[in-house]
């Protein structure tokens, strides 16, 4: 194993400004016979973050034209420079009681091609106004920003996500849409990019994220080379599989809870909209307006959402065919309910059995 720890051991490198071009890669295209310059990447540190979203991304765009090389005998190449900075240049405290000592303190850095923002206190001091202002400043400069998980918070913080789209953690969106209603919040993208401004869901998609920045900025072919390299898959983009279970909104609307608890109970039977207008004493519009005003859904959305909900318990922690699943659920065309489940988790049912159901039936099939 000396080839790793003459990988792991290579001197850090500091780079320019990114200068866009045209297709998929915002990276330099070299001229022919030289190499492209290293492409500078900020990696901020915040206390309260998990180590796994700094650390995982600094080992990718590290390992960008180095650890492929070496595994096929080649020089490196490296494609990223990356450094950790923290708002004031001290050490940093995460999750699970360790400690990240930072290369600068923001204020030292003035230009980096990409800045990288972590989770961290969102909810208490960590919204420090000089960071708000440092990733402004960035950002104006031609940085690009990318939130990972709850990091999205603090490109919310900064305004810049005003009207564009942004994902985050599936558990944090009606607090994010509640905090900054201007965001177009998509919770069911692992990855959202608009512009300059990227953001990824729940902790792990940060290694999509990451992947999908190498391909942004230096070509498919280092992201594959990565991906390959440390046993990766390429970019998911969907985080909607991963959601918890369907939990009404807060709402005072006394007689849609009824209707939301009688559709928790019946959501396998063949319920009409107008069924459950009746049920509520109110006409079709008049309950579908209230509805939608109490839950944020309409009714067969809603509905919708509670059969998928099912599906995915039931392929989770079971061994059912997926047709009696199907059939469980409300659905008696296995064809439209596998549309629906993949639209709504971005997997078919039996992916989904693949990725989350219980070992001894993934042993089995």
């Amino acid at each position: 194993m000396q080839w790793v720890r003459s990988w792991a051991s290579g001197k850090r490198l500091m780079g320019g400004r990114m200068m866009p071009s045209s297709g998929n890669s915002f990276g330099d295209q070299p001229p022919a016979g030289r190499e492209a310059r290293p492409i500078q990447v900020t990696v901020l540190l915040l206390d309260s973050g998990y180590a796994s979203l700094s650390a995982a991304p600094i080992d990718i765009f590290h390992s960008a034209g180095r650890l492929w090389n070496h595994l096929h005998g080649q020089g490196e190449a490296p494609r990223f420079s990356v450094r950790m900075v923290s708002i004031d240049g001290k050490p940093v405290a995460g999750v699970g009681a360790y400690s990240v000592v930072p290369d600068a303190a923001i204020h030292q850095v003035e230009r980096s091609d990409l800045v990288l923002v972590p989770s961290g206190d969102v909810y208490g001091s960590g919204l420090d106004p000089r960071l708000v202002r440092w990733m402004r400043d960035m950002y104006e400069g031609g940085s690009a920003l990318a939130g990972l998980c709850s990091g999205a918070t603090y490109l919310a913080e900064t305004g810049l996500l005003d009207n564009r789209m942004a994902t985050t953690h599936w558990a944090l969106v009606e607090d994010m849409r509640a905090r900054y209603p201007r965001v177009r919040w998509c919770p069911e993208r692992l990855i959202t990019e608009d512009g300059r401004l990227f953001c990824s869901g729940g902790v792990y998609s940060a290694l999509d994220l990451s992947l999908y920045l190498v391909e942004k900025f230096a070509g498919r072919e280092i992201a594959l080379q990565c991906a390959k390299s440390l046993l990766l898959g390429m970019p998911r983009m969907h985080q909607s599989a991963y959601f918890g279970p369907l939990a009404g909104r807060p709402h005072a609307d006394d007689k849609v809870r009824e209707i939301e608890a009688y559709m928790h109970e019946h959501y396998h039977e063949a319920l009409t909209i107008d069924a459950l207008a009746g049920r509520a004493a109110m006409g079709t519009r008049n309950f579908i307006r209230r509805f939608k005003a109490a839950t944020g859904q309409m009714p067969g959305a809603y509905l919708q959402a509670l059969r998928i909900a099912e599906a995915k318990g039931l392929l989770e922690s079971s061994g059912p065919s997926i047709q009696r699943i199907c059939m469980k659920v409300g659905y008696q065309d296995l064809s439209h309910f596998r549309e629906l489940f993949k639209r709504h988790t971005g997997m078919t049912p039996a992916e989904y059995r693949r990725q989350f159901g219980p070992v001894d039936v993934l042993c089995r099939d």
